[in-house]
C-alpha cells in the first residue's frame, strides 16, 4: 500500500460498512454527493441511503483495504478494496473525490 494517509471520510466509509452502521455510512457523504456504481447513478443522502440498502450494508458487505493511491485530481483517491458479503464479491478500485472532509463523488467500476 502507498504511504498516502487514508482520509477520515474513506475510513468511515469502510468502518461503517464493516460495522453495519448505515447512519455513519451516509454521514460520510456530502448532502449533494454522487455515487456511480458501474453506470448506475445515486444522488444525495437519499440516493446514497438507497444504494447502501440494496448494494452495501443491506447485503452484508465487508470491505478490506488493499491499497490507496492519490488520484489525478486534487482531493481524489483511488482505493482498492476486497469486497465480500451477499452481493458483489471481488476486488477493484473505487475513485473517491472529497470536499470539506466528506465524500462528494464516488465512482465504482
Amino acid at each position: 500500500m502507498s504511504s498516502t494517509a487514508l482520509p477520515s471520510a474513506i475510513r468511515t466509509f469502510i468502518d461503517a460498512t464493516n460495522s453495519a452502521d448505515s447512519e455513519a455510512f451516509v454521514a460520510a457523504f456530502t448532502a449533494d454527493a454522487r455515487l456511480n456504481d458501474w453506470g448506475r447513478e445515486f444522488h444525495g443522502h437519499d440516493g446514497i441511503r438507497d444504494w447502501d440498502r440494496t448494494d452495501n450494508i443491506g447485503v452484508q458487505s465487508r470491505f478490506e483495504l488493499l491499497g490507496l493511491e492519490p488520484g489525478d485530481d486534487p482531493d481524489t483517491y483511488v482505493v482498492n478494496l476486497r469486497v465480500s458479503g451477499n452481493g458483489y464479491n471481488g476486488t477493484g478500485p473505487m475513485v473517491f473525490r472529497l470536499r470539506d472532509g466528506l465524500i462528494a463523488d464516488l465512482r465504482i467500476g
